[in-house]
């Protein structure tokens, strides 16, 4: 305090302990400005700084007496060989700023719901004035945050099991599996809690949508939600996993695990974009299952192939205007003839799969009124608003729950 009030930083320069108790029995402190920055013999190009150390001599040496439970001061100069610094930059002097024990609660609870640390420091300044007066820098609040999760990190998989034991502790209903290496490491992770069971047991698991663009953890592991539709038309969650790659044995594995969760029989349809990779596991996996190519990614598709653009709006008349196959082969060869398509090899790749996509040769399977993953992309919008990319597993889950109690 006297420091501030005088406009110096200050530091411990020595520290004596007894050996048996630990206890201090002295202790000096030091201007910040004491001694003299070393020279660095090393070659290599440095930020460069100003100069930090004057060789101040300015101190407070205090010594506890012996066998008395109080200390005294046997040492202090108050003299300084610099100018002090200026009343508006004191707290930036790395004496004087620290988190206290309730910016720590506030910021923690704040991550909890998503709240950048920058709006939480906006929000902190409006509150205290200005940001001098909270007692701290920005850096420190990145710099708490970035040490909590360095605590978890290295444990975070023991975390995630203990947590997901726990749930099926006290619900027997609650299915996970967690994939491990001969190392010991973390690999795919599958759960499914007991709502979710019970909604693909209503015989809402007819048609499901399986997306993979949703990368959001501290890992670079990709999210998976594996989503369906109710009677209500509301969007049904029945399982999501963590994957560490978007290989076929991943997603084989996946839907392995999908099929021993979910009561009842496979999906009758399922939705996702063209990947080859989850194209080959699906029908490993789901052979009696009906692969749905997601529509909205193939018309988005066509507006960006150079040469196909110009004839977009006469593509979609014909998609969702022919109620046969017939009549869609027809009119499509001869949008494809006016327009002089017939060697757009991406059109043509996309024509011969046609049987997995355009809605007159998909109707004969039940789909619940569905065509594309969109479902899944609006269910990543409504993630991201709890969940960002530097969070934890044991922080993405905690976010996880909330957002869909929010739900």
């Amino acid at each position: 305090m006297y420091a501030a009030e005088a406009r110096f930083g200050i530091r411990c320069s020595t520290t004596r302990t007894y050996t048996l108790t630990g206890e201090v029995t002295r202790k000096e402190y030091v201007c910040c400005k004491q001694g003299y920055a070393l020279t660095s013999t090393v070659s290599r190009k440095r930020r460069q700084r100003g100069c930090t150390r004057s060789g101040c001599k300015a101190k407070l040496a205090i010594w506890k007496v012996k066998d008395k439970n109080k200390y005294i001061v046997v040492g202090f100069n108050e003299v300084h060989n610099h100018d002090m610094t200026t009343v508006d930059k004191v707290h930036l002097l790395r004496s004087h700023h620290n988190l206290t024990e309730s910016i720590k609660v506030y910021s923690a609870d704040m991550s909890k719901v998503n709240i950048l640390v920058y709006i939480q420091l906006s929000l902190l300044e409006v509150q205290v004035g200005a940001l001098e007066n909270a007692g701290f820098v920005k850096r420190d609040v990145y710099n708490y945050l970035r040490d909590v999760r360095g605590e978890v990190i290295g444990h975070d998989a023991e975390l995630l099991k203990e947590n997901f034991m726990a749930m099926q502790e006290k619900n027997e209903s609650f299915y996970f599996k967690m994939e491990v290496d001969s190392e010991g490491r973390m690999g795919n992770v599958f759960w499914s809690d007991a709502r979710s069971r019970r909604a693909y047991g209503f015989f809402f698991g007819d048609v499901v949508v399986f997306d993979t663009t949703f990368n959001m953890n501290h890992y670079g592991m990709g999210f998976v939600p594996l989503l369906g539709i109710n009677n209500h038309r509301h969007t049904v969650l029945f399982g999501c996993a963590f994957l560490i790659s978007e290989t076929t044995d991943s997603f084989v594995w996946l839907l392995e695990e999908f099929k021993k969760a979910m009561p009842g029989e496979p999906p009758k349809m399922i939705i996702t974009d063209q990947d080859a990779t989850m194209s080959k596991a699906i029908t490993v996996t789901l052979p009696i299952t009906f692969h749905r190519y997601c529509i909205w990614h193939i018309l988005n598709k066509i507006t960006e192939k150079p040469g196909i653009g110009e004839c977009f709006s006469e593509m979609c008349k014909c998609i969702w205007g022919m109620d046969k196959k017939e009549e869609f082969d027809a009119k499509g060869e001869e949008i494809i003839t006016n327009n002089g398509l017939q060697d757009h090899a991406w059109l043509s790749s996309i024509h011969a799969m046609r049987e997995n996509w355009v809605p007159s040769y998909v109707k004969h399977v039940f789909s619940a009124g569905m065509s594309s993953s969109q479902r899944a992309e609006s269910c990543h919008s409504f993630f991201k608003q709890y969940i960002n990319q530097k969070n934890t597993l044991m922080e993405f889950i905690v976010r996880f729950e909330r957002a869909l109690a929010s739900q």
